[in-house]
C-alpha cells in the first residue's frame, strides 16, 4: 500500500518504518525540517533498538522517504496515518491544535479516496471531530474514511511491539475503512479488535490508565514492605503468578513516567470530567505516582542527614532502559529537587546525555558509571539499565566516599550487597539499612 504517516517521532518513525519493512510505500512526514534534513541523512533523532538499520535499509531499497510538504505525503498516499503530538495542555487536557492543523490539510489536498488514521492517543470522540473538520474544509467531492488504529509501543523494544503485537485494534465506521486496516496488518497475524472508532480511542487510554494503576499499586505496597520488613520483589513474584494479576507492571520502584502514562492518565481524568463523571481511582493513580518521588528523596536525606554541599552519583536519566527519551523522567524531577537542595550531581545514562545536557545545568555529566561514583557519598540507581546491573561492584565499592548505593529499581540483591561492605537502601526490600 501506500502510506503516508504524518509526524515522525517515536510513533510516527517507528511506525513507517515497520510498515515499510512489510513492503508498503511509505512517506513519514514532520513539519520539522531539520529532522526531515538529518533522516535523509540516515541521522536518526531517536534511540530505539534496531530503529536505525530498520530505516537504512528500507530508505535502500526505495520503500521508505521522508518529506516535509504535506502535500506531497497527501497526494502520494491512500492510506494517511496521524502521529503528530499531543502534549498535555496545563489543566491536564490533550491539546488537539495538530490534529486539527493534520485533518484541514488533508481536507485541502485530497484529490480521491482516503482513509485518514489516527495513530496519536486521542481522547475518544477526536475521531468525530476529524470527519466534522475534513467535511467543513475538504475542496473537491471525494469520498473519504475516519477510522482509528491506536499504537501500544513500549519504547526500547517498540520495533518489536510493533511486528510481534499482542492485539490490533482498529476503529472503523465502514467496511471499506475495515477492510483496508486489516489486509494492512494481515502479515503480523495477530488477534484483531475490529470496533467503532469511539471503543478504539477509549481502548488505549483505558489500557494505559490500567498499566499506571498496576504500577502505582505496587509502589503503594512497597511502602507497606518498607514498614514491616517484607519484600516487595517476593510479594510481587508472589502477586504475579495469579494468571488473573499478571507479572507485568508490577515492579516498584520510583515511579512512572515518559511521555505516554503521566500525560494519558492526566487525559483520561479530564476526559471523564467532561462527561460528567469523577474518576477518582486515576486521582489517586497520580498521587501516588508523585508521592513515590518524595519516598526516594526521603530515603536519600534520612541516611546522609545534609544534603546540602555533598557530591551525589546518579545512574540513569532515561525514564526507562533502552532509551534516550527523558520526557517526564524519574530522575529530572529528582535531580532538581536535589539541587535545590544544594547537592553536587554527578550523573550518566548509556543513550541520553545529549538530551539531558539539553535539559540540565549544574550536573556533572560523565563518560560512565566508574567516573560518577569519584568522590561521590552515595550511588542512586534511578534506571534499570542492564550496564548498571552488570557493574564492578568491588571497584565501584573503591570509587565511592561512602559505600552507600540507594536503588530505586531493586536491580541489586540486598544482602549481596551487604556482605561487600555496603549500606544498601531498596524500595520495599529488607536488610536495607
Amino acid at each position: 500500500m501506500r502510506i503516508s504517516i504524518i509526524g515522525s517521532g517515536y510513533v510516527g518513525l517507528v511506525s513507517g518504518a515497520c510498515f515499510s519493512e512489510l513492503g508498503n510505500k511509505v512517506i513519514c512526514l514532520d513539519n520539522n525540517a531539520k529532522k526531515i534534513s538529518e533522516l535523509k541523512k540516515g541521522i536518526i533523532p531517536i534511540y530505539e533498538p534496531g530503529l536505525a538499520e530498520m530505516i537504512k535499509r528500507n530508505v535502500r531499497r526505495k520503500r521508505l522517504s521522508f518529506t516535509s510538504n504535506i502535500k506531497e505525503a497527501i497526494i502520494k498516499s491512500e492510506v494517511i496515518f496521524i502521529a503528530v503530538g499531543t502534549p498535555s495542555m496545563e489543566n491536564g487536557e490533550a491539546d488537539l491544535t495538530g490534529i486539527e492543523n493534520v485533518a484541514r490539510n488533508i481536507a485541502l489536498n485530497m484529490d480521491s479516496y482516503r482513509l485518514i488514521v489516527e495513530k496519536s492517543t486521542v481522547p475518544v470522540e477526536t475521531g468525530n471531530w476529524v470527519r466534522r473538520t475534513i467535511s467543513t474544509y475538504i475542496k473537491r467531492k471525494v469520498e473519504f474514511d475516519v477510522a482509528s488504529n491506536p499504537e501500544f509501543l513500549k519504547e526500547g523494544q517498540a520495533i518489536s511491539d510493533f511486528m510481534h503485537p499482542d492485539r490490533i485494534v482498529i476503529g472503523v465506521e465502514s467496511k471499506r475503512a475495515a477492510d483496508i486496516l486489516v489486509d494492512l496488518y494481515k502479515p503480523l497475524k495477530a488477534p484483531m479488535v475490529v470496533a467503532d472508532i469511539k471503543s478504539a480511542e477509549l481502548i488505549k487510554h483505558a489500557s494505559n490508565a490500567f498499566l499506571a494503576t498496576k504500577i502505582s499499586f505496587i509502589n503503594a505496597l512497597s511502602r507497606i514492605c518498607d514498614r514491616v520488613g517484607a519484600d516487595i520483589k517476593e510479594v510481587s513474584k508472589g502477586m504475579g503468578l495469579d494468571k488473573r494479576i499478571g507479572a507485568g507492571f508490577l515492579q516498584a520502584g520510583i515511579g512512572y513516567g515518559g511521555s505516554c502514562f503521566p500525560k494519558d492518565v492526566d487525559a483520561f481524568i479530564k476526559i471523564s470530567e467532561k462527561i460528567g463523571y469523577d474518576f477518582r481511582l486515576l486521582k489517586v493513580v497520580k498521587n501516588i505516582n508523585e508521592e513515590q518521588r518524595d519516598f526516594f528523596l526521603k530515603k536519600i536525606r534520612d541516611v546522609l542527614w545534609i544534603v546540602k554541599d555533598k557530591s551525589i552519583g546518579v545512574l540513569g536519566l532515561s525514564f526507562k532502559p533502552n532509551t534516550d527519551d527523558i520526557r517526564q523522567a524519574p530522575s529530572i524531577g529528582i535531580i532538581k529537587a536535589l539541587q535545590a537542595e544544594g547537592a553536587k550531581i554527578r550523573a550518566y545514562d548509556p543513550e541520553a546525555m545529549q538530551k539531558a545536557k539539553e535539559l540540565l545545568t549544574g550536573v556533572t555529566l560523565c563518560k560512565n558509571p566508574y567516573e560518577v561514583c569519584k568522590g561521590s557519598e552515595c550511588l542512586l540507581i534511578v534506571t534499570e539499565w542492564k550496564e548498571f546491573q552488570e557493574m564492578d561492584l568491588c571497584r565501584i565499592k573503591k570509587m565511592l566516599k561512602r559505600h552507600l548505593i540507594i536503588d530505586g529499581r531493586n536491580i541489586f540483591d540486598p544482602q549481596k550487597l551487604r556482605k561487600m561492605g555496603f549500606t544498601y537502601i531498596g524500595i520495599g526490600r529488607p536488610d536495607s539499612e
